[in-house]
């Protein structure tokens, strides 16, 4: 109760929490809402928003705008949530093994952090992507190899001022093995910081969907809020409708994300609460 009260005294969370859960819901509930689908031909092209039985208008092909961006929410909802996750993990491994053992070890991976660091990250995705063939899982495994080195060091620096903690010490001299000392005894410990950076991740990685889909490289049987942009951009100066809609739920997403990670960091900084 003590965490939830943290975060929810903080307005901006309250709206980024009440503003994320919106759009999950709708995008959960997107084939209950619409009885067709976000590929069906519903009227004539460019529509207005208002137009009988068309609450945001219609796209370059005559598709229901509204239908798309609840469909498209689904799209980049799950590329964000599942790449933030695969990122994560592979991060916290790495990183948590870097920080425990040091010397060596921590030189290696490192090293290899930085060289995915060192090279422009969207460009190295689109290279990820194309060569894997534009799909869901493409974009996934992509978005997820050029984030994680993020989480690694947030790991890395966290494991770095715990091992040399008495509660450490103590696990060691019981004869408990590394592995269950990190992620038993110091994990747990070095959450915190995983958490609020994790929370800012997704919101990342909804726009680098967007910017693939937008340039063509995103899956070609799907429908994502990028990808709407991208297919509408020809008509954009004669039917705002098409671009601004998509690129508003873009925005407001991200921003209840931002909004979550801030009082996510509230709450668990203890530096914040003091």
């Amino acid at each position: 109760m003590t965490f939830a009260r943290r975060f929810f005294s903080r307005p901006t969370a309250v709206f980024g929490f009440a503003v994320f859960v919106a759009i999950v819901v709708i995008a959960l509930a997107a084939p209950l809402i619409f009885a067709h689908g976000p590929f069906s031909i519903v009227g004539m092209p460019l529509l207005p928003p208002g137009a009988p039985g068309l609450l945001a208008g219609s796209d370059v092909l005559g598709r229901d705008m509204a239908v798309g961006l609840a469909y498209g929410a689904r799209i980049s909802l799950l590329v964000g949530v599942t790449s933030t996750l695969c990122a994560a993990g592979l991060g916290v491994l790495l990183g948590a093994v870097a920080g425990y053992y040091g010397g060596l070890v921590d030189d290696l991976l490192m090293r290899v952090t930085e060289f995915f660091q060192i090279i422009p990250s969207f460009v190295l995705l689109m290279v990820l992507v194309a060569f894997m063939q534009p799909s869901l899982g493409s974009t996934v495994i992509g978005i997820a190899l050029i984030s994680w080195p993020q989480v690694a060091r947030v790991v890395r620096g966290e494991f770095l001022s715990l091992r040399s903690r008495e509660f450490v010490q103590a696990a060691q001299v019981l004869g408990m093995r590394d592995i269950q000392i990190i992620f038993t005894q110091i994990l747990p410990n070095a959450l915190p910081p995983i958490v609020v950076v994790s929370s800012m991740m997704v919101g990342s990685a909804i726009l680098t969907e967007s910017a693939l889909s937008f340039l063509g490289l995103g899956d070609p049987n799907l429908l994502s809020w990028g990808s709407m942009i991208g297919g509408s951009r020809s008509a954009m100066w004669v039917a705002w409708w098409t671009t601004v809609l998509p690129g508003a739920a873009i925005m407001v997403t991200v921003l209840a994300l931002n909004f979550i990670g801030d009082g996510l960091n509230d709450a668990l900084n203890p530096r914040r609460r003091r």
